[in-house]
């Protein structure tokens, strides 16, 4: 059973920090590249950050550049978001992505459930 279970979410206030996990099982985590989405409320779901299976290239959103780094560690299967510097506009449900282009074109792409941010004072 494919799992993406994602915790570290809560509430903080402005020019806080937060670091999210998502720890993957039941797919090889290695072969995946690994994403963290966002969507507030009447908003679209947008990417936030990326990086590559063996976590050697990574991209950002304009919004959360030098502010949020995503990191993986594939012996525990699990890919982090920190989150430094909040902003109230970072409140938001952050899902975890797994994605895995096909050769034969396609991709093959798992999501987690999400877990609220919020960010006030």
């Amino acid at each position: 059973q494919v799992q993406l279970v994602e915790s570290g979410g809560g509430l903080v206030q402005p020019g806080g920090s937060l670091r999210l996990s998502c720890v993957a099982s039941g797919f090889t985590f290695s072969m995946y590249a690994m994403s963290w989405y966002r969507q507030a409320p009447g908003k679209e779901r947008e990417l936030v950050a990326a990086v590559t299976s063996a976590g050697g290239r990574t991209n950002y959103a304009d919004s959360v550049k030098g502010r949020f780094t995503i990191s993986r560690d594939n012996a525990k299967n699990t890919v982090y978001l920190q989150m430094n510097s909040l902003k109230p506009e970072d409140t938001a449900v952050y899902y975890c992505n797994a994605e895995r282009v096909l050769i034969l074109g396609g991709a093959q792409t798992f999501w987690g459930q999400g877990t609220q941010v919020t960010v006030s004072s």
